[in-house]
Formats: C-alpha cells, structure tokens, sequence
C-alpha cells in the first residue's frame, strides 16, 4: 500500500498579502510540504521566458503539466500539476461556460508505486450555475467502478457547503471535511476542496497554515494524505 501526500494550492500568480509577486515565496512553501502531487491554480507564463510552472518543476524535480486556460497578449495563465509519479495518460479538459472566464481541468492517470491513480485538478467558475455544469462535466471523467483510485481537487469557489454543485459531486464521492484555506490570513471560506474514491483513502486532512503560507498567496494550501 503506497502513503501519499497531495496537495491543491491556489497560488494568486505568486502575489501575496503583500502585494508583492515572489514566486520564492510559493516555492518554499511547496518545500515546506513536500507533497507527492501538487494542484496549482493561477499558474503564470510569459512569452519572456518567465514560466512559473516550468520554474517550480525544475527547482523541485517535479514534472511539469500545465493546463492553460487563458491566452493573453504577452503570455498564459491556468492550472498546474506537479507530480512525482510518473504519468500513464493526461488529458487537458475544456470547462468553459458561455462567455465567462475560460476554466479548466487537469486529468492524469498516474503511476503511484504500481498502483494507477487518477488525479483531476481543477479551478472551477465563480457563477453557481456556471459551477453547476462544469461539475457535470467533471464527474464524466471518473469510471464508477468500485476498484478504481480516483482523486478530485482544486479551487472549486463554492461558497456554500450545501450547494447543488457540491450535492452532485456527492453521488460519485463520499463527503469530506470542508476545511476553510480562503484568506489566507483568517480563513473562512472552504473554497479549495479535496475528495478521494474510494473515501476511504483519505487518511488526513488540512490547511498548511506556516508563516510563510500565510502571506504568500490569498489561498492556504489544502493538504491530503493517502493511502493508495
């Protein structure tokens, strides 16, 4: 049975509390946890050659797979997966909706010590019925067989825990404790989620609350242990 560390982290392009953009900052805190999987979300690139995500995989010696969902005139912005587990197969997945925000999700199969594990990082929309249909879409990327190892995670900007996007996720995974990662400062909101298949999986859960989580983005990083 492999133990395995996640983690989802909202990393505001590397802008912290401060205002100032240090992605020194985010790099530390992702050596702080040291996870096995990391989902990041508001990933920056520039055409200059400024590629965070490339950036962080060569300093830690992750590979990199980035999920653009955002063209813009000097560069790209989305989501981000760091892994050390090699990856079987990954699909980037288009979670666009009418003329909002382009969204995104990640979809990997991954090798975890001989045991397949299907990862899906994501940073869904702001609208509730926006959210509504991407969670639709999202959970066509999961088999429902009993025997497969599935985790969901992200910014899934769901304010409200009893919420329809959140009782359709519930049909495919079990609840999880929502805990709170947004401000980074005093949380409150329980925006950045994460949910295993089987439930079982799960064996912790928590905010990474270091000094240094605490300024150097608007999120606290969601940080899961597993056993696979």
């Amino acid at each position: 049975m492999a133990r395995l560390k996640l983690a989802s982290y909202n990393v505001h392009s590397a802008v912290g509390r401060d205002r100032k953009r240090d992605p020194g900052r985010i790099l530390a805190v992702l050596r702080e946890i040291d996870a096995d999987v990391f989902a990041l979300q508001e990933v920056e690139a520039h055409d200059d050659g400024d590629d965070m995500l490339r950036w962080l995989a060569g300093e830690l010696g992750y590979t990199a797979i980035a999920g653009t969902t955002l063209r813009r005139h000097d560069g790209h912005f989305g989501n981000g997966l760091l892994t050390r587990c090699p990856a079987r197969a990954i699909d980037l997945v288009d979670l666009s909706w009418r003329r909002r925000e382009p969204r995104g999700a990640i979809a990997a199969d991954l090798d975890c010590g001989g045991q397949s594990l299907r990862v899906v990082a994501t940073h869904l929309g702001l609208r509730p019925a926006e959210r509504r249909e991407q969670v639709e879409r999202l959970l066509r990327l999961f088999s429902w067989k009993d025997e497969d190892r599935a985790v969901l995670m992200g910014d899934l900007n769901e304010w409200f825990l009893w919420g329809r996007p959140l009782r359709h996720l519930h049909r495919y995974f079990e609840e999880t404790r929502a805990i709170a990662t947004f401000p980074a400062r005093r949380p409150l909101l329980a925006l950045d989620r994460l949910w295993t298949h089987p439930g079982h999986m799960l064996r912790e859960l928590a905010a990474h609350r270091s000094a240094l989580a605490c300024v150097a983005s608007d999120h606290l990083p969601l940080v899961a242990t597993l056993e696979v």
